[in-house]
């Protein structure tokens, strides 16, 4: 791997929030087979609730990705050149897992009209081809990148991409992306709702969002009777 750039002076931003969707979307993915997997053939109930969480998390690393390929790399470009091999990486990485969640995309819709089992093998597949991609980028991402990022972009500038991101989470969905984004955190999300929904905020996830998002993973696992 090229050798990583050093970079002097204070911090221009908190990129922490980027570690923290990478937590989500790499757990999402790597249990994404064994939910397949966990859906009996012909359930068109369970399939449909699994079929919903990957549609969730395939948005969700959609806009991740057309985020960074659309504003980010420019940014690193122009003001790291040291990091353009890094970047070009980058490039390569997304371009590469793009086809597998595409592969899933296309293959959700039937699996989840039959719930068949010979159709939840593309879909499969797929995920686990994405899950391993991931595995391999966002540590590489983490140490070549985010360093870039917390000393050359702006907190304002940040805040686009986590607007972006926001913006792309299907209607009705916003509690059960908050819930996997805190279910991934190695606190389970404690620290994250301190800092960005104290107070009320907090309260209104405890009595409204943590209850629907519990009766979403039911129906995920399999659980609901």
């Amino acid at each position: 791997m090229t050798a990583l750039p050093h970079f002097d002076g204070p911090l221009t931003c908190d990129a922490s929030g980027m570690i923290e969707i990478h937590r989500m979307l790499r757990k999402s993915f790597e249990e994404a087979p064994g939910l397949v997997d966990g859906v009996a053939d012909g359930d068109r109930a369970h399939a449909a609730a699994v079929a919903t969480q990957l549609h969730l998390i395939s948005t969700a690393l959609h806009a991740h990705h057309e985020g960074e390929d659309t504003r980010l790399w420019d940014m690193i470009d122009q003001r790291a050149p040291a990091c353009v091999l890094h970047v070009e990486r980058m490039k390569a990485q997304h371009a590469e897992m793009l086809v597998h969640l595409e592969a899933m995309d296309r293959a959700l819709p039937t699996w989840r009209a039959s719930a068949s089992v010979i159709d939840s093998v593309p879909v499969r597949a797929a995920a686990e081809s994405v899950a391993a991609a991931l595995a391999r980028h966002f540590p590489d991402e983490e140490e070549s990148i985010v360093p870039a990022i917390e000393h050359t972009v702006t907190d304002s500038e940040i805040g686009w991409f986590e607007k972006h991101g926001r913006a792309a989470t299907p209607k009705g969905q916003a509690w059960n992306m908050l819930g996997a984004i805190l279910a991934a955190q190695p606190d389970g999300g404690k620290a994250w709702l301190r800092k960005h929904m104290p107070g009320p905020a907090g309260l209104i996830w405890r009595f409204i969002g943590a209850p629907r998002y519990a009766r979403f993973r039911a129906a995920v696992e399999g659980r609901l009777g």
